[in-house]
């Protein structure tokens, strides 16, 4: 495939390299000629030194008629405005990065329709919704399969159906469950079930629930009733980009949770509270063992380490372990660094770590697969995102109105800036993503009808 990177900065190379391995043409621009330079001793691609909102550097650099075209650098208005430049050249899909704080309005303003970009996202928010996995199921880390699709606007998870269930012996077509959530796989033993309508769910079956984090949240309970969940006390340390989107986040979640950040920008610490008014906020430095120790960690759920530095993260999570906080989680910006800390997490007493830039690049990486994303693969089972081919056997029609094969169900469906988890009477069209658990069997058939 063609494509174009605007920003060669941490997110935008890390792409880039990634890119570079499965041999697509590149073409990066940056404004920094000392970024550039940095980046042509790593990266077999073209490498332009410009202004990437330029009509002139977009034509040098081929945009009209691209597959993808990426605007990532750090700056909201240049990436909104060289995505709009580069949806008038008619690349074919535009991937626009917005700061959190504006990407959390997008609901109040539709930028993807009044700036030309197909996709926005936030690398904070991506972070974000990782580390809110581990907050709202712990057991993700080790046991208990979580995964949050569609830019986390859709989760998945598994629960075990114990004698108490609120839905044991009981039928897919009566379950009192929400429009938007449903179970989308049966796990009965070795066996994979891809339920209709008249499969029943049993004592000791392991179900997959797909739907809204808020809903989902409510069918845990119905599900799993002795896991009715307590208030969670959580400490934040950075009150930055990641740890803002990460409060932001939770307090969005309907859930209960008592959250406090550490910010040791007096400034920064205002501004938290003016907009995050059921969040508290401390200035003050929480790699402080004196500090961390008045606020009371041995009562602390999670402590969860946000800011730009990898170190201290790291060390303030040791600490915060040591004075008692039962789970502690934390972002680590060198993606390999991340991996070898969840390798030896149990060790450090570290639940889990997440890369900021692991996170962007896994959901960058599905506007570019051939013909569909492998995002979790099960016993006999695969999710799967596909996009929605414009000759497609499904463009145009009523989810009711396709012939589902057997074997398949879908979770999700992600039209421009909508998200949603599917009902009979949604409308299926060309250039939709649609989420769906798949088995072997039916995969092939699914792929044919859909793309």
């Amino acid at each position: 495939m063609k494509i174009v990177i605007v920003g060669a900065g941490e997110i935008g190379t890390h792409l880039a390299l990634s890119l570079a391995e499965k041999n697509h043409s590149i073409v990066v621009i940056d404004a920094e000629e000392l970024t550039t330079k940095e980046l042509e001793g790593k990266l077999d691609a073209r490498i332009i030194v410009g202004d990437g909102t330029s009509p002139a550097t977009q034509l040098d650099a081929d945009v009209p008629g691209c597959d993808v075209f990426y605007a990532l650098t750090s700056d909201n208005n240049i990436n909104l405005v060289a995505s709009t430049v580069a949806k008038k050249f008619e690349a074919k899909r535009t991937v626009c990065r917005l700061r959190q704080d504006l990407e959390f309005q997008n609901t109040l303003f539709n930028f993807e329709e009044n700036f030309g970009a197909d996709e926005i996202f936030s690398s904070e928010r991506l972070a974000a919704v990782q580390l809110a996995k581990y907050i709202r199921n712990p057991d993700s880390a080790t046991t208990r399969m979580v995964e949050e699709i569609a830019g986390g606007y859709i989760e998945l998870i598994e629960l075990v159906v114990p004698e108490n269930s609120g839905v044991k012996d009981t039928k897919m077509m009566d379950l009192d469950f929400p429009e938007r959530v449903r179970v989308c796989v049966i796990r009965r033993g070795h066996l994979i079930i891809i339920p209709s309508a008249t499969d029943e769910i049993r004592v000791g079956d392991v179900i997959t629930v797909a739907g809204p984090q808020r809903q989902v949240s409510e069918i845990i309970c119905l599900v799993e009733p002795d896991k009715k969940r307590k208030q969670q006390n959580v400490v934040i340390f950075g009150g930055q980009g990641y740890g803002f989107a990460l409060a932001q986040t939770l307090a969005a979640s309907g859930e209960d949770y008592r959250i406090r950040i550490f910010e040791s920008d007096r400034e920064r610490c205002e501004l938290i509270a003016d907009q995050l008014s059921n969040v508290t906020v401390l200035n003050a430095d929480a790699t402080s063992r004196t500090e961390l120790r008045e606020e009371n960690l041995e009562e602390v759920d999670f402590f969860v380490a946000t800011t730009t530095r990898d170190e201290d993260n790291v060390m303030t999570c040791l600490l915060a372990n040591s004075l008692g906080a039962t789970h502690c989680l934390t972002l680590f910006h060198r993606a390999d660094y991340a991996d070898t800390m969840n390798e030896f997490n149990d060790r450090m007493g570290i639940l889990a770590a997440v890369s900021p830039r692991e996170a962007t690049r896994n959901m960058l990486m599905r506007f570019v697969s051939d013909s569909f994303h492998l995002l979790r693969k099960l016993d006999g089972a695969e999710l799967i995102e596909v996009a929605v081919g414009e000759e497609s056997e499904v463009q145009g029609k009523l989810v009711k109105e396709v012939k589902w094969p057997k074997g398949s169900i879908l979770v999700g469906l992600w039209h421009s800036s909508d998200v949603r988890v599917p009902s009979a009477d949604d409308r299926i069209e060309g250039g939709d993503n649609i989420y769906a658990m798949v088995t072997k069997k039916s995969k092939r058939q699914f792929l044919n009808l859909v793309s």
